[in-house]
């Protein structure tokens, strides 16, 4: 990281969010290191995200299949499916905004929420989740709003970087599936990366073979971070 000494720890062992029957670990920066977007930008270049504050790349002893993963906004070409997304989104209006919390935003997240992960812990969000998830207070977040007729129909969130933007989280209205507003929000990301010459989009991690990832198979260009360097995601399932 441009020769900037950093300290890394691994966490201790908490239960998977991915692999019920696993239990999972992170490799954190130093808690002691001021977190700024300069350094977050270079971390997230080696495979690291956030959760609210919280900077983290998975490290399991025994499972490896949480991969960092990128678009390569030069070489991507949407596909036929993802045409008819944008056109059938076209009705819609985007606005870019400073991250905050509103009741409006909440309202939503908390559908979507409610719609995704009923019964599970992660229903019924209050505000103090909101913030603690998507917020933080040292890097430059952006909520993409996306509205039919002023009505808020999806938020995207995330952190404008040096080396690009960084997908937070996406929460949509879910009684609009036929939109497709999750591929509709990387389109978005993907437009505004290309709008200020940015080479990448940083999508998070992506696991094989697993459905709550099988979206990003959909997308061409992807790159994942192996073996510290990022390497073309069809040479890796070759």
């Amino acid at each position: 990281m441009n020769d900037q000494a950093l300290s890394l720890y691994i966490t201790t062992e908490h239960p998977c969010g991915y692999y019920d029957d696993r239990h999972s670990a992170n490799l954190i920066p130093d808690p002691q290191q001021p977190m700024n977007a300069w350094l977050y930008s270079q971390l997230v270049n080696k495979g690291f995200r956030r959760s609210g504050g919280f900077v983290y790349r998975p490290h399991c002893s025994t499972c490896h299949r949480c991969i960092p993963c990128r678009l390569d906004v030069a070489r991507f070409k949407p596909n036929r499916n993802q045409r008819r997304c944008l056109k059938r989104n076209q009705d819609l209006t985007t606005h870019i905004k400073d991250a905050a919390f509103t009741d409006e935003y909440l309202h939503l997240y908390q559908r979507y929420m409610n719609s995704r992960h009923s019964g599970s812990s992660m229903a019924s969000p209050t505000e103090d989740d909101f913030k603690n998830f998507l917020l933080c207070d040292w890097g430059q977040t952006l909520f993409i709003e996306s509205r039919l007729n002023g009505r808020l129909l999806a938020v995207t969130v995330a952190d404008f970087l040096s080396v690009g933007p960084s997908a937070v989280y996406t929460f949509f209205e879910p009684e609009e599936q036929k939109r497709s507003l999750g591929t509709f929000a990387i389109m978005q990301q993907i437009w505004l990366a290309r709008l200020y010459e940015l080479d990448h989009i940083y999508l998070g991690y992506w696991i094989e073979n697993h459905p709550k990832m099988d979206y990003k198979n959909k997308f061409d260009s992807v790159e994942l971070y192996l073996d510290e360097d990022w390497h073309n995601k069809n040479d890796h399932e070759t």
